[in-house]
């Protein structure tokens, strides 16, 4: 009976009440969420861009220097722990060099934008408060990079792969036959046919980011869906974990779904099958 409670409350987003806090745990998942997307939204972004360019490089220049090197540069993005990344990112270019802000989502001395999304960043911009989105920028950038720097090493290994099959297809030997331009070849042939995978790959990634935040929120004071949830395992807040699980899992089924709509926007066989 306390369990068919439990699911029925949950169909009317009633999550429990944290432990700890003594508040519903929807109404402090809300407010810890937006910092999550938006770490994980940069990350991808990012990932997405310098992954997926590394990886057709690799590919176009195939057994060359520029390929070996690409390489061993995504095998080391792959092996190295985030959390040691982070703190080493944390000591290099906040206490070293004072390049970037250390902690926080903005100075400790500026006022958040009027809230409509929870994301610093496009909040400002709505507001057309360009110093306050200055501010949430510079704040972004070091735990979003480091981040990004596992997700880029496997995207560019990925997108190798997916890039180098596809180029020995036979309707691309058509379009190169044909004397279309490479740029024409590469972006309209090449990359469109290996984007189906990659979208795959893309998808569950950014679904590990939003899970995978919580050593990089500790070491950046990040108030997100990853603080909070160390928070609450440390505290043993059980309605607070369960929460997080299931918001969890609501994402990654959510993301599944879109990656599916996305193939046959990608991909006009999928349209028609």
């Amino acid at each position: 009976m306390q369990y068919l409670r439990y699911v029925g409350n949950i169909f009317q987003g009633d999550l429990g009440t944290s432990v700890q806090s003594h508040q519903p745990v929807a109404k402090e998942l809300g407010a810890a969420f937006p910092a999550t997307i938006e770490l994980a939204l940069a990350a991808i972004v990012f990932s997405a861009i310098i992954g997926i360019g590394l990886g057709l490089w690799a590919a176009l220049k195939r057994r060359t220097i520029v390929d070996q090197v690409i390489r061993v540069v995504s095998l080391i993005g792959l092996s190295w722990p985030t959390f040691w990344l982070a703190l080493v990112a944390y000591y290099l270019f906040f206490f070293l060099l004072g390049i970037l802000p250390g902690s926080g989502r903005l100075e400790p001395a500026s006022i958040p934008p009027p809230q409509v999304t929870g994301m610093y960043t496009i909040d400002a911009l709505l507001a057309g408060d360009l110093w306050t989105f200055w501010d949430a920028l510079r704040h972004l950038i070091l735990p979003a990079s480091v981040l990004a720097l596992y997700t880029i090493g496997l995207l560019t290994r990925f997108s190798r792969s997916a890039v180098l099959e596809v180029m020995d297809m036979e309707y691309v030997k058509a379009a190169r036959a044909k004397g279309l331009p490479r740029r024409t070849v590469v972006f309209g042939y090449i990359l469109r046919g290996a984007f189906v995978p990659i979208l795959t790959v893309l998808g569950l990634a950014f679904g590990s980011l939003l899970s995978g935040t919580v050593l990089v929120e500790q070491v950046y004071s990040w108030h997100g869906l990853g603080q909070y949830s160390f928070a609450a395992a440390t505290r043993l807040d059980l309605p607070a974990i369960m929460g997080v699980g299931l918001i969890v899992g609501v994402v990654y089924i959510g993301l599944n779904f879109v990656v599916d709509l996305l193939y046959g926007v990608v991909d006009p066989r999928v349209r028609v099958a």
